[in-house]
């Protein structure tokens, strides 16, 4: 019996147990890419409560950036390092200028290089100092929220590009999505954004918001072509990586027109 779409996202994309046998049929991997959103609608939400809560305790600098820290380190860890593991492995084959099917294989490799180190380590440097740098709590913890949902929909986005090798995540999804799935998840992003601002009774916020949202679909995007067209297509580590710097851009733009 095929599992529903949003368990498959869970399971695929989180460690949080959910049940399932496994094993994926035809078509689930696509289905789980829909949902994809929506799990990061749920792992802002536990990021956005930790900053919160940190926030409440201890409001001054040092506290708002262990806010942030604390938040960023709940969702490497509800997604089991998957995406930043990615990254690493992105940068590494992107990094090496090498020809396709020589970064194809260094991104393979267990072990990370120092390109890989190096982005891991800045990027998550920026996304703390960008967190904590949001001056008031409650626009930060929707600022995480935001960038956990940006970050997912630019795979979405992603997903419209093929594979760049046969095997592994990325063939299970790459092109495996509609023109309409891919429209969809950019017009309930900008809604819920417009929607929160306005019920939020700040449709400058939602503007705010939306700029954001546009900086981090555009880091996602620009990453995506350079894959295309230097790897010939996505990887799964594409994928990571295209989330994770969609992430950062959004926290960055989120710190700045605040």
């Amino acid at each position: 019996m095929r599992q529903p779409g949003w368990r498959t996202a869970l399971s695929l994309f989180t460690v949080i147990p959910v049940g399932g046998d496994g094993e994926l049929a035809d078509g689930d991997g696509a289905r789980a890419i829909r949902w994809l959103p929506a799990v990061g609608l749920l792992l802002g939400l536990a990021g956005a409560a930790v900053v919160l809560v940190v926030g409440f305790v201890n409001g001054t600098g040092p506290g708002r950036a262990l806010g942030a820290a604390l938040a960023v380190a709940l969702l490497a860890l509800l997604t089991g390092g998957l995406h930043l593991d990615g990254l690493a492995d992105t940068a590494d084959g992107l990094g090496s200028r090498r020809s396709p099917a020589d970064a194809l294989a260094i991104m393979r490799r267990s072990d990370i290089g120092p390109m890989g180190v190096v982005t891991l380590v800045l990027l998550l440097l920026i996304q703390v100092a960008a967190l904590a740098a949001i001056p008031r709590l409650p626009l930060a913890a929707a600022a995480l929220v935001l960038a956990a949902v940006t970050g997912r929909v630019s795979i979405v986005l992603a997903t419209g590009s093929p594979a760049a090798r046969p095997g592994g995540f990325g063939a299970l999804v790459a092109g495996q999505t509609t023109a309409l799935d891919r429209v969809f998840a950019v017009c309930a992003l900008a809604g819920g954004v417009a929607i929160a601002g306005v019920a939020a009774g700040q449709p400058g916020l939602a503007v705010r918001g939306l700029v954001a949202a546009a900086a981090g679909l555009l880091a996602g995007s620009l990453l995506q072509e350079t894959a295309r067209r230097r790897l010939g297509g996505m990887t799964g580590d594409v994928f990571g990586a295209i989330l994770e710097l969609s992430v950062t851009a959004v926290l960055v733009v989120a710190a700045l027109v605040t």
